[in-house]
């Protein structure tokens, strides 16, 4: 096997560099996919001839919890139980601010009273910063919503960190 050893690969005609195979990019300190132009503009092909930044793109936090406890995650730092369907999601690498999007899920089983069940964000104002998010789980019943430990939920953020 031959080893060729350069700090840039640089296109003899036109802007396309063409691999027979799997490109591997690896170094012994960390592999690392980043733009040439801005470190954070990786553009990659999508379905048909749309286009899309790759940073922009992917979910930066994601959980997975039942009970009030943790089951896996991503980028998550600490999951912490406020009381019955109360909790404080805690974020590692921060977003850059508090104009994330969320995504809430919960378990497909209902209230006694047949309602669905989902988790939700507690406050938009006071609940969600750049480090933190606070929600809530349970089901609304014709008098109040009624909070609750059990099922299976996720959250999940999109948007900049900072």
């Amino acid at each position: 096997m031959s080893r060729v050893v350069v700090n840039e690969i640089e296109a003899k005609v036109g802007n396309d560099i063409t691999f027979n195979d799997t490109v591997k990019i690896s170094t012994a300190q960390i592999d690392t996919v980043r733009g040439k132009t801005t470190a954070g503009s990786t553009t990659v092909q999508g379905e048909g001839t749309a286009t899309t930044n790759l940073q922009q793109g992917l979910v930066k936090y994601w959980v997975f919890f039942r009970n009030m406890s943790i089951l896996d995650s991503f980028n998550s730092a600490s999951f912490t139980d406020n009381g019955t369907g109360d909790a404080t999601l805690t974020i590692t690498n921060v977003m850059g601010n508090i104009n994330y999007g969320v995504n809430h899920g919960a378990d497909g089983g209902s209230g006694t009273d047949g309602s669905i069940r989902y988790i939700e964000g507690i406050d938009g104002t006071t609940a969600k910063t750049a480090t933190a998010y606070r929600t809530r789980c349970g089901y609304f019943t014709a008098d109040a919503f009624v909070k609750f430990d059990d099922g299976d939920n996720t959250a999940s953020f999109v948007g900049d960190l900072a």
